[in-house]
C-alpha cells in the first residue's frame, strides 16, 4: 500500500513538473507582412526590414500576403535570394480572395517554404518582357526566358514543386487557379481563410538555409507596417515613375551644365537621379539615403556663398527630410528616429539658410535710386586700402563693399560715394 501510495505521489509530482515546463516555454511570434503592390525596391527593403524584426524579437517564421501584377526582376531575384538564405521559414499566401501573383509575384512563391491560395486567387503569366511590355528581339528574349526558367526551376526543385509549371509559366506565361496549382503540386495549400492557412502550415517539415530541416511554427501574428519610408521608395520603383525620374533628372542635369548658374535644373536634377537610382536597385536604400542627406548639407552651405533666392536653402531641407526618412527606420535598435525630430531637424537647419538666402534677396530687392542715395549720405569707414590707395574696402550702411577711387587715398580720409557698378562702389575724398 506505501509503495503504491509512493509511486502516486511521484506521477503527481511529475506532472507538476511537466506542467511548469510547458507554461515557462516563451511564446512563438510570426511577422506579418502584407504587400499589395508592385513589387520593387520597396518590397526588397521591407521584406529585409521583416526579418530584421523577426530575429530581434526570436520570432519563428514571417508571414507575407501576397497580391501583385509583378514587377522589377531585378528585386525579385534580390528578394528570393534573401528568402533562400534565411534561416526561419516564409509563409507565402495570396490574399485576399480574388488577387493574385502574377509575374514576379509567382516566382517569389517557387522560393517560400510554404506556399498557399485563397479562394478565387490565381498565379503565373511570369514571362520576362520589357519596361513598357514591347515586344523584345529574338535573341534577347530567348536569353532572358532561359535564364528566368533555369532560376525557377531550381527553386521549384529545391522546394519539391512542380518543374514543369514553373517551366511554363515562364516560357508561355501559363496561368491557373490556387485549387489547380494545388492539384498539379505548383502550390502546397488552397484554403478558404488566412486562419486556415496558417494552421495547416503549423507543424510542416521545411528546408531552410544550409539545407536544415525545421518544422514551421505559428505563432501570434506581429504586424509589420507599411510605413513612411515604404511608401516613399514605393512611389519611386512604380515602373512608369521610375522611368520619369530617370528622364527627367537627365534631362535638368543638361539644363543646368548648358546654361550654369540657373541652379534649381541642378539640385532638382541630382535629387532625382538619386531616387532613380534607388528604384532601380542601382543603390540600397541606406546608400541612396546617405547621399540625400549629404545633397542636403552640401546645398545649405552652398546657401551662404551662392545667391539663389533661396532655391539651395528649399532643396537642401528636401533632400536631408526625404534621406533622413529612408536612412532611419524603426527595426534597428538605437537608430530608429522619431517623425517629429526629423522635420524638426529639416527644417531648422532649413530655416536658418532661408533667413540668410531672404535676408540677402531682400538687400538685392532694394530700389537701386534709394539704396544708392543711401550710401552716398550714409557715413563711411575705410577698413583697408591697396598700396597704391586706388582700391580697397569700406564699411558702409552696415556692409562690407569692395572700392575704388581715382585719387590715392588714406585710412584716416572721409570719403562719398559717387557711384556703384554690382557690388563696387566709387568713391572720393570728402571734401572740406
Amino acid at each position: 500500500m506505501k509503495v503504491l501510495l509512493i509511486f502516486f505521489l511521484f506521477l503527481i509530482s511529475m506532472g507538476s513538473r511537466a506542467q511548469s515546463t510547458v507554461s515557462t516555454k516563451p511564446a512563438t511570434c510570426t511577422v506579418a507582412l502584407t504587400l499589395h503592390d508592385t513589387i520593387g525596391a520597396a518590397t526588397f527593403d521591407i521584406i529585409q526590414r521583416a526579418s530584421e524584426e523577426a530575429a530581434k524579437d526570436h520570432c519563428a517564421s514571417v508571414f507575407i500576403r501576397l497580391n501583385t501584377p509583378g514587377g522589377y526582376l531585378q528585386s525579385t531575384r534580390l528578394i528570393t535570394e534573401h528568402i533562400l538564405s534565411s534561416p526561419i521559414p516564409f509563409l507565402c499566401l495570396i490574399s485576399p480572395a480574388g488577387g493574385h501573383a502574377g509575374s514576379a509575384g509567382a516566382i517569389i512563391l517557387q522560393a517560400c517554404h510554404v506556399t498557399g491560395g485563397l479562394t478565387a486567387t490565381n498565379l503565373g503569366a511570369a514571362t520576362p518582357i520589357l519596361g513598357e511590355g514591347q515586344q523584345m528581339p529574338k535573341d534577347l528574349r530567348n536569353k532572358m526566358v532561359n535564364d528566368t526558367v533555369s532560376w525557377v526551376q531550381g527553386m521549384a526543385e529545391l522546394r519539391g514543386r512542380n518543374l514543369e509549371f514553373a517551366k511554363k509559366i515562364v516560357t508561355e506565361a501559363k496561368a491557373v487557379t490556387a485549387d489547380e496549382a494545388v492539384k498539379m503540386g505548383a502550390l502546397d495549400l488552397a484554403t478558404a481563410t488566412e486562419k486556415e492557412f496558417l494552421e495547416k502550415a503549423q507543424d510542416r517539415t521545411v528546408l531552410v538555409s544550409d539545407k536544415k530541416k525545421v518544422q514551421v511554427e505559428v505563432g501570434t501574428l506581429k504586424e509589420f507596417p507599411t510605413d513612411i519610408r515604404y511608401q516613399i521608395l514605393q512611389f519611386v520603383s512604380e515602373p512608369e515613375w521610375a522611368y520619369l525620374l530617370f528622364m527627367g533628372s537627365l534631362l535638368l542635369l543638361y539644363a543646368e551644365f548648358s546654361h550654369p548658374g540657373l541652379i534649381l535644373p541642378g539640385v532638382s536634377g541630382a535629387i532625382l537621379l538619386t531616387l532613380s537610382l534607388i528604384a532601380f536597385n542601382k543603390l540600397d536604400a541606406h546608400g541612396g539615403a546617405l547621399i540625400l542627406m549629404v545633397l542636403g548639407l552640401v546645398f545649405w552651405v552652398a546657401e551662404l556663398f551662392i545667391t539663389s533666392k533661396g532655391i539651395l536653402g528649399i532643396a537642401g531641407t528636401i533632400s536631408f527630410i526625404l534621406g533622413s526618412f529612408l536612412l532611419f527606420d524603426r527595426t534597428e535598435p538605437g537608430l530608429y528616429i522619431p517623425l517629429r525630430l526629423i522635420l524638426t531637424a529639416g527644417f531648422v537647419f532649413g530655416g536658418v539658410s532661408g533667413t540668410l538666402a531672404f535676408l540677402a534677396a531682400k538687400t538685392l530687392s532694394k530700389p537701386h535710386h534709394d539704396f544708392d542715395h543711401q550710401m552716398q549720405s550714409a557715413k563711411s569707414r575705410l577698413m583697408n586700402i591697396s598700396e597704391d590707395g586706388l582700391s580697397g574696402r569700406v564699411e558702409i550702411v552696415g556692409e562690407i563693399w569692395n572700392f575704388k577711387s581715382e585719387e590715392p587715398l588714406m585710412i584716416q580720409d572721409e570719403i562719398e560715394v559717387v557711384g556703384r557698378k554690382n557690388l563696387t562702389l566709387f568713391v572720393k575724398k570728402k571734401k572740406g
